[in-house]
């Protein structure tokens, strides 16, 4: 039976949110030449690409910290020292991303999504900026008909807002939505906007194996999500037993969000 079958029996989702990086492409190669090159140009040793995959999944600057600190915690990296830095990764990594690839099974899922009439979004932590040429680049970026960045909103994941943003944008309730990611931080967005999850085995989440998160479905292939694509062993994980938010919760994000709309839609990136 497949993912699709299992978490929504005799239908489809209407939309489907993805995560990027871990998720549909592999930019570990990339970030991590970028971070090397930041900390070689700072005076310091590179970190290397095992180091660099346990780090990424919670935006640029956090990464950018955790390379200056040589690990996950860096509560003590001065801030001054980071916002330089950050500079100079932003910089080196807006350079280049031949090293990156789509994740094996990816185009074909899009593409039958797309096929179905399924609308789909895409949610990452990464700067803006870099996510709809990297999107062209992989020849993927036509099927998402919203795009949020790691600062398109003043949120990001594992804060939920972004969900809250692209079902309230496509009048879609989170009965009817899937969000599809490799990390914790994805998982704990969707658990907190109510939506139903499925993680990636594949993916980074700082070196942890995805299940334990407890997303509603495991895979390690997307396209086991689709009825008859391939033979699915995916693994059923339970749900968190607590209720979703409010309505009052929803009404209260939104609210904000829509504070910001019209900035927001000034740097969207709108698809047909």
């Amino acid at each position: 039976m497949s993912g699709f079958e299992q978490l929504f029996p005799g239908q489809l989702p209407r939309l489907v949110m993805f995560d990027l990086d871990g998720t549909l492409i592999d930019s570990v190669p990339d970030l991590a030449a970028a971070v090397d090159n930041m900390l070689l140009t700072l005076g310091r040793k590179p970190a290397g690409i095992e180091s660099v995959r346990e780090w990424v999944g919670n935006g640029a600057p956090v990464l950018v910290r955790r390379a200056l600190a040589g690990g996950i915690d860096h509560a003590s990296v001065d801030d001054v020292e980071a916002e330089h830095a950050l500079e100079v990764f932003m910089e080196a990594y807006g350079a280049s991303h031949e090293l990156t690839v789509v994740y094996p099974g990816v185009r074909d899922t899009l593409k039958w999504l797309h096929k179905q009439g399924v609308a789909m979004a895409l949610i990452t932590n990464k700067p803006e900026r870099f996510v709809a040429p990297l999107l062209d680049q992989m020849k993927i970026g036509r099927y998402f008909k919203w795009i949020i960045g790691g600062d398109t909103l003043p949120q990001k994941k594992p804060d939920p807002a972004a969900l809250f943003f692209v079902m309230k944008m496509s009048g879609i309730p989170a009965s009817q939505s899937l969000f599809v990611g490799d990390s914790r931080s994805d998982v704990l967005a969707a658990k907190a906007a109510g939506v139903k999850c499925v993680g990636l085995s594949y993916g980074y989440n700082h070196g942890r194996p995805i299940a334990e998160e407890s997303p509603a479905l495991v895979i390690d292939d997307l396209r086991k999500l689709i009825p008859g694509c391939l033979d699915t062993a995916a693994e059923i994980t339970l749900p968190d037993a607590s209720q979703p938010p409010s309505g009052n919760a929803i009404v209260v994000v939104t609210r904000k969000l829509w504070m910001k709309v019209i900035k927001a839609l000034a740097r969207w990136r709108w698809r047909a």
